[in-house]
């Protein structure tokens, strides 16, 4: 049972193997995303309500949508065009040609501005902030496969963000955008995953009970 009623299957968490449910549960929601792409509607819906949780905040990170994630380009240009400085991770590789596993950061300055990073991710082409520059947004926005009510994140298993986080201001309000029928009763959880403090849906802005 999910948030939504949705049967996406059993959401509870395997305490004694959160990276074996992690797996499962992440194709589960992988699948159910690639066989129904999402109505540019939800699209509208949710980035509304994304735009108005982000009132007040003069520096908003977010991530650049590929593939069947919530699409996040017209809330990165509707922050753009309000006069909010955006900043999207740029990921990249080492001088010996490794993947750096932290992101750095940089300011979107519009699609001109951008080039095609790794895995074919978009990312800026001005200067980088280091992956520190993440402290400088009052608002963060994950990329996730699902959330709970009481904060719990399933990222898209890279590991990303939960380095990112790390350099998070404190205080920061950190979101993440899913569809409805991705927010679960629970999802399986590390140590080291943060909370997030606020689920935006087509539908709903939900602000989560710790």
């Amino acid at each position: 049972m999910n948030g939504s009623g949705a049967p996406l299957g059993d959401s509870r968490a395997d305490r004694t193997d959160p990276a074996a449910a992690k797996g499962l549960l992440r194709a589960r929601l992988k699948a159910a995303r690639a066989a129904a792409p999402e109505d540019p509607a939800a699209t509208r819906h949710r980035t509304e309500l994304a735009l108005a949780a982000c009132q007040g905040h003069e520096v908003v990170a977010c991530y650049a949508a590929t593939g069947d994630e919530p699409d996040t380009w017209p809330l990165i240009d509707a922050l753009a065009v309000a006069g909010v400085a955006v900043l999207l991770p740029v990921l990249g590789r080492r001088p010996d040609g490794s993947v750096r596993r932290e992101p750095d950061w940089a300011r979107y300055t519009g699609r001109r501005g951008l080039r095609t990073g790794l895995w074919g991710i978009p990312e800026p082409t001005g200067p980088a902030l280091g992956p520190g520059g993440l402290a400088g947004a009052s608002f963060v926005w994950c990329s996730a496969l699902a959330a709970t009510p009481d904060g719990q994140r399933l990222g898209v298993g890279g590991g990303w963000y939960d380095r990112a986080l790390v350099h998070a201001a404190f205080g920061a309000t950190i979101g993440a955008l899913v569809r409805a029928a991705e927010v679960l009763d629970d999802v399986p959880v590390d140590p080291w995953d943060r909370p997030i403090d606020l689920i935006v849906t087509e539908s709903a802005l939900i602000r989560c009970r710790r």
